[in-house]
């Protein structure tokens, strides 16, 4: 399930992502946008700047903003940055790979084949998904 953390990050990104190019919006007038709390979007937003998803400005007229386009910002990105790897289980991860403790023959698993197939089709989806045009065309 994407947590609540993740739901708020991809929010303040969309969000974001309105703003015009050069322009900054403050933390306290994003959470009342997104309906979140300050405290707890502040983290979220230090973490998007850390890993270069976000740019903030000092000052007065200061605030946070797209560190890249909205283009280039995919759903896949925000979650994996929040949550992890996109997978239900290590054994069908792309990026996580571990092996299941209690899985004896992991090339043999069907589990493993049917959630690998899972995560290729929710991947394909969220890698698509962007910023600036959130649902992939069919």
């Amino acid at each position: 399930m994407l947590s609540q953390r993740a739901k708020y990050a991809i929010r303040a990104m969309q969000e974001m992502a309105r703003i015009p190019q050069g322009q900054t919006v403050q933390a306290g007038e994003l959470a009342e946008r997104i309906k979140a709390p300050l405290h707890f979007l502040e983290g979220i937003l230090l973490e998007l700047r850390r890993e270069g998803f976000l740019t903030s400005k000092r000052g007065r007229s200061g605030g946070y903003m797209l560190a890249r386009p909205s283009d280039m910002i995919s759903m896949a990105d925000l979650i994996r940055l929040i949550d992890g790897p996109l997978a239900l289980t290590p054994c069908a991860s792309r990026t996580a790979y571990a092996r299941c403790e209690d899985c004896p023959t992991p090339d043999d698993c069907q589990l493993r084949l049917v959630l690998l197939a899972a995560r290729d089709a929710m991947a394909r989806v969220l890698e698509t998904s962007t910023l600036a045009e959130p649902l992939p065309r069919a």
